[in-house]
C-alpha cells in the first residue's frame, strides 16, 4: 500500500491529474470524449504530453481537432484480457506523433502483444480483438459441454478445454507458424481428430467463426458511421 500511494493516486480534478503526467490515457465512453479533452486542453503541453485513447470509434483527426494544439496523439484498442497482462492491443497514430507511437508500444507492450496497423483497420481491429474474446470463450464453453457430455465433470471439462485453447494458442505465438501445420501433426488418417474435426466443418465451424467476425466489424462500421 506504501509502495502504491507513492506512485499512485486517485482523484477528482482531470486537469490536476494530467499536469502533473506526461502520458494520459483516455478511457471513457465515445459520448464523453469530446467534452473531457476539451476540459484537459488547456493544461496539454506540445512536446510534453502524449495522449493515448482507447474511445471507441474516435478518430485520431477527431482528437486532434478536439485539442486544438500539437499534442503527439495515439489511438489504441485493446481487450479485457489486459487485466492479466495477456491482452492483444493495436495501435496507430499520424506519421508526425511516430515517437509517441513508440511509448505507447512500451506500455501496452508489458499488457500483452501490440502491433502497430494502419488506422483504417481499427475498427476490424475491435471485430477481431475486441470482440473475438467472447468468441474464443463460446467456443471454450461449447468444448467444455462436450466435454461433459462425454464423462468429465463440468469444472474438469472447463479447466482442459481452456488450458488445451491456451496450449493451441501458444504453439502458434512461440512457434510462428500456421494453424493447419499444428493440426496435422494430430490429425492421422482415419483418425478420431480429423473425424471430429470434419464433422465440426460439416456444421459450419469455420464459416460461422468468420461470419461473426465481419457481422461485428459491420456492425461497428454502422455504430461509428451513427455517432459521426
Amino acid at each position: 500500500r506504501i509502495i502504491i500511494s507513492a506512485h499512485f493516486s486517485v482523484g477528482c480534478d482531470n486537469r490536476t491529474a494530467v499536469k502533473s503526467a506526461e502520458i494520459i490515457i483516455l478511457a471513457v465512453g465515445p459520448q464523453q470524449a469530446e467534452a473531457l479533452v476539451k476540459e484537459i486542453r488547456p493544461v496539454l503541453r506540445p512536446g510534453r504530453h502524449i495522449v493515448i485513447s482507447i474511445v471507441s470509434g474516435v478518430t485520431t483527426a477527431q482528437l486532434k481537432a478536439w485539442l486544438g494544439k500539437n499534442v503527439s496523439v495515439v489511438r489504441a484498442m485493446s481487450n479485457t484480457a489486459i487485466a492479466i497482462r495477456e491482452a492483444m492491443t493495436c495501435l496507430c497514430a499520424a506519421p508526425e506523433s511516430r515517437a509517441a507511437l513508440g511509448r505507447a508500444k512500451e506500455v501496452f507492450d508489458a499488457l500483452g502483444k501490440t502491433l502497430v496497423i494502419n488506422e483504417e483497420l481499427m475498427l476490424s481491429a475491435t471485430a477481431l480483438a475486441g470482440c473475438g474474446i467472447a468468441f474464443f470463450l463460446r467456443a471454450i464453453r461449447a468444448a467444455s459441454q462436450g466435454g461433459t457430455q462425454i464423462g468429465f465433470h463440468s469444472r474438469e471439462a472447463l479447466v482442459m478445454a481452456a488450458q488445451t485453447a491456451r496450449g493451441a494458442a501458444s504453439l502458434l505465438l512461440n512457434r510462428q507458424g500456421h494453424p493447419e501445420s499444428e493440426i496435422d501433426k494430430v490429425t492421422t488418417p482415419r483418425g478420431c481428430t480429423i473425424e471430429g474435426l470434419n464433422e465440426m466443418e460439416h456444421h459450419g465451424f469455420s464459416s460461422a467463426m468468420i461470419t461473426g467476425i465481419v457481422t461485428s466489424n459491420n456492425k461497428a462500421a454502422r455504430l461509428f458511421k451513427d455517432g459521426k
